[in-house]
């Protein structure tokens, strides 16, 4: 088993390296720093897409609180606890490094914004491996995974190419639901991982129809601050999943619950069947 680790760490080292030299590098457009709405309330410069992080904050700093406070959350392995703590840090940090950011938008401020939610990425996949692969792996991958987040913004902001950041932010959208699918949970209430995956990629779409949700909503608010909002409900699913869950007795991956959910509904499909051609017998009238 530790030699199947090394292994697919060697492997994982291997593919990186050929990808950074296969690709080309990509830089910070600085377009990105240029919001479709950047109005100013109160004083706030860019005041909507600063204002709009401020769910960060409060979901971060409860979840850290019902993590901490009489184990509300029946965190029942220390990996687990120092995985969602990460997490938690990193939503809650979300709030203060984005805002920071929207007040004046440039790549110096860029890194602040970034840095908080790579934590936050590279703390679920760790979690993840904690609660379906082996609690040990994951406990000590959590430091070396956040290190690699930080390391690629660190890259970025020096050598202006994102490709390292694009593969710590891209890669668990693509894994997150694979393993929440094919992988049999520790807890009830998985489906809670899809809904999170699910806002997270509407978030991405807002952000890229940044000006055309300004401009459909006869500007009043843009897809960056609705980008904010979506990204938030991400830690809002997830801790409603931690409140939830119970241990799962029978240890069953979702996509084995759907092939058992898919052949009831196709045996109850085939009992409806059977009785609607039952036989029925006809009584001929008398002469």
């Amino acid at each position: 088993m530790r030699n199947r680790t090394v292994y697919s760490w060697l492997v994982a080292i291997i593919c990186f390296i050929v990808l950074m030299i296969v690709t080309p590098a990509i830089p910070q457009s600085q377009e990105y720093h240029n919001f479709a709405d950047q109005r100013n309330f109160f004083g706030i410069p860019n005041a909507l897409n600063v204002l709009s992080n401020f769910p960060f904050l409060v979901i971060g700093l409860i979840g850290l609180v019902l993590c901490h406070h009489g184990n509300y959350f029946k965190l029942s392995l220390q990996g687990e606890l120092w995985g969602w703590t990460c997490f938690y840090v990193g939503v809650a940090a979300v709030a203060v490094g984005s805002s920071y950011y929207h007040l004046k938008p440039d790549d110096a401020r860029l890194v602040w914004d970034r840095l908080p939610m790579t934590v936050a990425f590279t703390s679920i996949i760790a979690i993840f491996i904690i609660e379906r692969i082996d609690e040990r792996k994951g406990m000590i991958s959590i430091i070396p995974l956040v290190l690699a987040g930080i390391i690629s913004i660190v890259y970025w902001r020096f050598f202006d190419d994102l490709r390292p950041y694009a593969l710590v932010q891209f890669v668990p959208c693509i894994a997150i639901p694979l393993m929440a699918i094919l992988l049999p949970p520790m807890y009830t209430h998985s489906t809670y991982w899809l809904w999170a995956a699910g806002f997270y990629l509407l978030a991405k779409v807002l952000e890229a129809t940044d000006d055309v949700i300004y401009r459909w909503t006869h500007y009043i608010v843009s897809g960056h601050t609705l980008k904010h909002l979506s990204a938030a409900m991400v830690p809002v699913f997830l801790t409603f999943m931690l409140a939830k869950r119970d241990i799962e007795v029978e240890r069953q991956s979702l996509l084995k619950m759907w092939r058992v959910s898919w052949t009831k509904v196709k045996e109850g499909n085939s009992n409806v069947e059977s009785y609607t051609y039952s036989r029925v017998e006809v009584v001929e009238p008398q002469q």
